[in-house]
């Protein structure tokens, strides 16, 4: 499972606060503990002001390269900035994200092109997510196709099918399950992913909503998600999934996590 730690994020209040006094050791530390919990990427969002999310971005992915080597997941809703902070990065890592909404992936696409980056992948379009699970896989398609025209591998893409609040919602978790594995049988190669608390918006308990949905996502097939991988009993849920899924051999990963002495074993 791969897992893209979310905690740097300008729509969190601290991380807006941190932003916005230029608070180093904050950021720093954030980057540190994520990467020491097991974070594969480190989401980096400014989440800011467009007039200034460029620059915010910039400081960002300065302070996280300089305190840890994991590779960056650079985040924005705007392509244009994606772009002008791209060169920075010191090794390939993952765009969020692109999507059928107006120029995005015309811009992505040909940035990463002849890379190793990989880049994250929403089906919706100008029309917003689509209710119906044929539409959004259909969405996909064009997507995929679209990279393949700019030598793009499934591989490198990560497919979110986007869950909507089960609030709103009922059928959310069944919807993102029938079109993950939808896509998965069209490109078998290409990984699923998703952000886990959209789904539990306006929900009391939402850890526990969250923690479900990645357990019964897991299970159909989800390859990565938008987490955050210093909360111990959703990184538990992980491990435990993945050793029932016949993924960890011997039990070797939940084993040495939680065993007697172990840093994890002593948080829980």
């Amino acid at each position: 499972m791969i897992i893209i730690g979310e905690k740097i994020n300008g729509a969190i209040p601290g991380v807006k606060m941190a932003i916005e006094e230029r608070d180093k050791e904050f950021i720093r530390d954030l980057a540190v503990k994520q990467a020491e919990a097991g974070a594969d990427y480190i989401d980096v969002c400014a989440g800011t002001d467009p007039a200034i999310e460029a620059d915010a971005l910039r400081w960002l992915i300065e302070i996280v390269q300089e305190a840890v080597t994991v590779p960056l997941c650079i985040d924005s809703p705007n392509p244009r900035v994606i772009e002008q902070v791209f060169s920075l990065a010191k090794r390939p890592g993952i765009v969020n994200s692109v999507s059928a909404e107006r120029d995005k992936y015309d811009i992505i696409y040909p940035l990463i092109q002849g890379t190793e980056w990989q880049v994250i992948v929403l089906t919706c379009d100008n029309n917003g997510i689509p209710a119906d699970v044929k539409d959004r896989v259909g969405i996909a398609k064009r997507l995929v196709e679209a990279a393949g025209q700019f030598d793009i591998a499934p591989d490198r893409l990560h497919i979110d099918p986007l869950v909507i609040a089960l609030s709103t919602d009922n059928q959310s978790l069944l919807k993102f399950i029938e079109a993950a594995r939808e896509i998965k049988k069209i490109y078998p190669s290409i990984k699923i992913t998703s952000g886990l608390s959209n789904i539990s918006f306006g929900m009391p308990l939402r850890r526990v909503v969250n923690q479900s949905f990645l357990t019964l996502a897991m299970y159909a097939g989800m390859d990565s998600a938008i987490m955050d991988p210093c909360n111990q009993e959703m990184m538990a849920a992980l491990l435990a999934t993945e050793a029932l899924l016949g993924r960890d051999k011997f039990c070797r990963k939940f084993s040495n996590a939680y065993r007697k002495g172990n840093i994890r074993a002593k948080k829980q």
